[in-house]
């Protein structure tokens, strides 16, 4: 029961850290954020975190980029449907943007969570190493 409790435990934390993060990087990048967002970013955290234990440490880094940047779009695509389009929320539009879905991703978008998402995998990776006492991150570029 302990140990099913430090889990949880780990998840909530890794999952409150992301949702900050996220939500500070929509602060600096649009001036506001929405309480959606600290959810979204906090399942992308641990998503990305997750990388690393599914794959080897040996996966190149640029390709956990590219695996991080499939989960986040494809997290936000979700996320958009349901608040967005669902509950009508207008938490965010991108239909501005060429190469668009729906108004909820573009590749535009993509292409800064591809970049974005090393901060979350990295960031992971040392929290769980120093926090929960897993292993040392190593990474290979490719």
């Amino acid at each position: 029961m302990i140990d099913k409790l430090k889990i949880v435990a780990k998840y909530l934390f890794l999952g409150f850290v992301g949702g900050i993060i996220y939500c500070s990087i929509e602060l600096l990048w649009r001036s506001w954020t929405h309480w959606s967002m600290f959810i979204l970013g906090g399942v992308c955290f641990i998503c990305l975190g997750l990388i690393n234990e599914i794959l080897s440490w040996d996966t190149p880094l640029l390709i956990q980029m590219a695996i991080g940047c499939v989960i986040i779009t494809m997290l936000e695509f979700i996320t958009g449907c349901v608040v967005n389009l669902g509950l009508g929320w207008n938490v965010w539009d991108y239909s501005k943007y060429p190469l668009n879905f729906l108004g909820q991703i573009s590749v535009r978008s993509s292409v800064l969570w591809y970049f974005l998402s090393i901060v979350g995998i990295v960031l992971d990776d040392f929290i769980r190493w120093k926090v929960f006492g897993e292993d040392k991150p190593r990474y290979k570029l490719i």
